[in-house]
């Protein structure tokens, strides 16, 4: 009895807690707040912000005897050390989600998180222009190109970008499928979020970058790989892309033009949403393409008929046909 006790009391320390959400999460028996499984990426990440900046602090406090004051100190701590926002958030995301739980299952009364407020990253992120990333596409090569013109063009993300199949790209209907993404260490994962699988209307603008790369190969076939089974690895295709926009620089420093605006492939994911915006898709359609999970009944009832898919590419062509070459484009009505 005596031993029962003080393990249960061990199990009320922050370290043995976590460590137990942690096995349920990797596990799958524990859900994120979307009551879907946590990604291996995420794991690793909450990992990483508990071992390295809560736990030694927190981490031999038991769970009741944790309040608000002990949180704001912890945060006061690191801005003091000089960490940014973003890693501050970081770092009290895994620690919200177990006070979460714990509160759920009556292991604490109160949730001493519920009323912290944490610092907010500065938004960095920033969209091309049409005429941006046609210049950006041009100085690059073969499959670089390709990456760069997909995400630009269809906004995938870099995990969906890394595990497009060939059997994926449906020239004929002019569409792409998003199956999965990609982990690096457990290799094809599930999408961002239920929503994150989608079909994506292949812009013609996309389409002469993306043809040559799926023609004549196996279905199963890794799009953008290094081989038919292995993704591209994002730092060098960066990396190349990179020496290629340096070389591009020179030449036009030579005809008195300005740098290259280099933008990357997040930012080209948001360029698309950008352009979808311009092009005057629905916000409902546009989350649909871009892979956003909505909140809404509504949304939930609203679904892609037949035909949309070519329309609102067809509006998307226009605008940036248009925009290209300079002239201004009237944005479509919404639909």
């Amino acid at each position: 009895m005596v031993a029962r006790e003080s393990a249960r009391r061990r199990s009320m320390h922050l370290s043995n807690r976590s460590a137990t959400e942690r096995t349920g999460a990797r596990a799958g028996s524990i859900l994120n707040k979307r009551k879907q499984p946590y990604k291996p990426a995420v794991i690793r990440n909450y990992e990483l912000a508990l071992r390295l900046r809560v736990l030694p602090e927190l981490g031999e406090r038991r769970l009741t005897s944790i309040d608000l004051r002990d949180l704001l100190d912890l945060q006061e701590k690191l801005l003091g050390e000089g960490h940014s926002a973003s890693v501050i958030r970081n770092t009290f995301v895994p620690l919200q989600a177990v006070l979460r739980r714990a509160r759920r299952r009556g292991a604490i009364a109160v949730n001493p998180a519920l009323d912290l407020e944490l610092p907010t990253a500065e938004a960095r992120e920033r969209a091309a222009t049409p005429q941006e990333a046609a210049t950006l596409l041009v100085a690059l090569a073969n499959v670089e190109r390709a990456i760069w013109a997909t995400a630009f063009y269809a906004g995938l993300r870099r995990g969906e970008l890394r595990a497009l199949r060939v059997g994926d790209v449906d020239l004929d209907e002019r569409k792409l499928r998003v199956e999965r993404g990609w982990d690096d260490k457990a290799g094809p994962i599930a999408p961002k979020s239920r929503a994150g699988r989608r079909e994506v209307f292949i812009a013609t603008a996309l389409l002469p970058h993306l043809a040559p790369l799926v023609e004549g190969r196996g279905a199963e076939e890794l799009v953008f790989g290094r081989d038919a089974d292995t993704p591209f690895d994002p730092r060098a295709v960066s990396r190349k892309a990179e020496r290629a926009w340096a070389t591009a620089d020179e030449q036009r420093g030579n005809g008195g033009r300005p740098p290259l605006v280099r933008y990357t492939l997040h930012e080209a994911r948001h360029s698309f949403a950008t352009w979808l915006d311009h092009a005057g898709v629905s916000p409902d359609r546009s989350d649909r393409y871009m892979g956003h999970s909505s909140g809404t009944v509504a949304s939930r009832y609203r679904h892609l008929l037949a035909g949309q898919l070519a329309e609102d590419g067809a509006k998307v062509d226009a605008y940036l046909a248009g925009a290209t070459a300079g002239k201004v484009v009237a944005p479509a009505a919404a639909q």
